[in-house]
């Protein structure tokens, strides 16, 4: 009878504990305390990641999962052509360096930060074009123009095939990182191709015309292409990772019809994948390996969409970043102060909630403790569009609006000690809409307004837990900004500017301010400008989420933004707060106004534990 160190070369084990790395692949272990054998099992899985920054189908992708590059495509809106650049880092995606002309169907490969890219819709579709990691040159001219092709390989080793002017071709061109020369024909003309690899070891599956290439495989060996084994669902127009020998294809149409159908090959052979795209695609990106490939963008049917789904095949279980509700407010509101560092121990006050009955302001406060809302003791004013730090027994809330009685723009200052609130000193200047940071005893207070009259402010105020004094002034009028970090490392985005005070000429802004305790400086552009965001975390790493309408979060590294995991409502001028792997958002407005309490939880990773029994 065989052993079985002598089948795996290795012994079972008897631990009190399960392991907890991917060393643990393939052994088999009695775990004592559950009385019971136990093993790894890989596992292949699709989830969710953060969404582009912009929607698009017919999109140029290369690179890998934590590094990708997406670039041009048709946003579905006018104008109806992109030149807009996205990288991701395996978390979210940020803006890179626009291509230099608006297209679409213009296919490339290589990495992040040297890829090559060639052809497109828009005449004359003979141009190629190389990317340095930050920005788009004109490369020398491909021999035939051509769309709806494919690339494979590296900037300085590229390989194109396939494709339509409008016939369809089986020409193959090849790339040294300078010139284009002529290589062998495939077997199959074809367009609206997939396909992957080197130079040298290609694969090429799929396309039109259908049913001739609709599952037809090929492959490259930087000769000739040969024939090999037929795919087991017919695709165009669908993404692929991977090398020659190990390569994935997922989503695409198969006239008709759109695909979530994921595939393996293994050089010869095609086996469908148990794991499927959340939703049907074509048109998308695709970039990184058989085992850890990223699908972003493309049309559904219905949207073009701006969804990213990663694909991991290993002995651990990746569950994606993902916001998650919470218990609801007791009072839909928005425009409210908040305070608190972790999401069991928030604090929401005061706010705003008409259209019943009108301009209704509040002064009653909510204690969180991460499962739901308390109503405790209301703050001395009612008041909304203020802003609050802290923490939820050590909090400060400052300034804000009320419309009731007289208009009043308010310069008070309220204490929470967890129980009552007191009032303590006035600032400098009574405003609204301002951005807020810090702690009880060491707050900001920057930019703002005052309404009835309309004016914007520079001003920037710090607080010591007595008294406000006049500091800096900010590079320029802002109002509707949100800020995160402490008083010496704060960060503030988002929201209006102007180059004066005049109120109603404010323009939303992509800029972004840091700040030291003395200067404000220049940071990373936005992704979008977003009055009223919701925000937590610190300067080098802060989350910012909720305007209206929609629901993108966006993460700041202290140098650049990427998107993150969208919230499931709109909730602009919401409350929030908490590090940027835990942040919650609560209340705020959608179509109407919200009590909805979202919980963020970043992405996580754990082995794929099995326990063993004989059923």
């Amino acid at each position: 009878m065989s052993e079985y160190k002598s089948i795996k070369g290795k012994t079972i084990q008897y631990l009190g504990t399960d392991p907890s790395d991917t060393g643990a692949e393939g052994q088999l272990w009695y775990n004592s305390a559950a009385g019971a054998f136990k093993s790894v099992l890989v596992n292949e899985a699709w989830s969710a990641g953060a969404n582009l920054v912009t929607g698009r189908v017919h999109i140029g992708s290369s690179g890998t999962q934590t590094a990708g590059l997406a670039w041009c495509g048709d946003p579905g809106s006018s104008p109806n052509l992109s030149n807009s650049t996205e990288e991701y880092n395996g978390s979210g995606w940020a803006t890179g360096g626009d291509f230099t002309v608006s297209t679409r169907r213009v296919f490339g490969a290589g990495t992040q930060t040297a890829s090559v890219a060639a052809g497109g819709d828009v005449a004359p579709n003979t141009a190629s074009y190389e990317y340095d990691g930050s920005s788009w040159t004109a490369g020398n001219s491909i021999n035939t123009g051509r769309t709806q092709h494919n690339m494979a390989g590296t900037q300085t080793a590229g390989l194109m095939f396939g494709g339509r002017p409008p016939d369809y071709l089986a020409s193959t061109e090849e790339y040294d990182g300078t010139n284009w020369t002529t290589g062998g024909s495939l077997n199959t003309a074809r367009a609206r191709l997939s396909g992957n690899g080197i130079q040298t070891a290609t694969v090429a599956m799929g396309g039109n015309p259908t049913p001739g290439a609709g599952t037809a495989t090929e492959e490259y060996d930087g000769t000739s292409w040969t024939t090999s084994n037929s795919m087991n669902n017919v695709r165009r127009q669908a993404a692929s990772a991977g090398i020659q020998t190990s390569t994935i294809i997922f989503g695409g149409d198969a006239d008709p019809g759109f695909l979530t159908k994921t595939e393996n090959y293994d050089g010869s052979t095609w086996t469908e994948s148990p794991a499927n795209l959340s939703t049907t695609v074509n048109g998308h990106g695709g970039a990184g390996t058989s085992s850890a490939s990223v699908s972003f963008g493309g049309y559904t049917g219905t949207v073009y969409t701006s969804a990213t789904e990663e694909y991991n095949k290993s002995a651990n279980v990746i569950t994606g970043a993902a916001w998650a509700s919470g218990g609801n407010m007791n009072t839909a509101r928005y425009l409210l102060a908040s305070a608190g560092t972790v999401e069991s121990a928030m604090l929401g006050a005061g706010g705003y909630g008409p259209p019943a009955p009108a301009n209704n302001t509040f002064a009653n406060v909510e204690e969180y403790n991460g499962t739901s809302w308390t109503e405790v003791n209301d703050i001395p004013a009612i008041k909304s569009r203020f802003k609050g730090a802290g923490t939820q027994t050590a909090a400060v809330t400052f300034g804000g609006f009320t419309p009731l009685g007289p208009n009043t723009n308010y310069n008070t200052t309220e204490k929470y000690d967890g129980t009552n609130w007191t009032t303590s000193g006035t600032m400098n200047t009574a405003r609204c809409y301002m951005a807020g940071f810090g702690t009880q005893t060491a707050a900001v207070c920057a930019g703002g307004a005052t309404l009835n009259p309309d004016v914007g402010f520079n001003k920037t105020e710090e607080y010591n837990g007595t008294s406000w004094s006049e500091v800096n002034n900010m590079p320029n009028y802002f109002r509707n900004q949100s800020g995160a970090g402490i008083i010496t490392a704060a960060v503030v985005s988002g929201g209006f500017e102007g180059p004066s005070s005049s109120y109603p000429s404010l323009t939303s802004t992509l800029t972004t301010l840091e700040y030291d305790g003395t200067n404000w400086t220049s940071g990373g552009v936005n992704l979008s400008p977003a009055p009223g965001l919701s925000s937590g975390g610190t300067q080098s790493s802060a989350w910012f989420a909720g305007y209206f309408p929609g629901t993108t979060n966006t993460h700041y590294n202290g140098t650049s933004f990427v998107t993150s995991a969208s919230t499931a409502g709109s909730h602009s001028a919401a409350g929030g707060g908490a590090p940027q792997t835990a942040g919650i958002i609560f209340g705020g407005y959608d179509t109407g106004l919200v009590s909805a309490t979202e919980e963020f939880t970043g992405e996580t990773s754990a082995l794929n534990l099995k326990t063993l029994t004989t059923s």
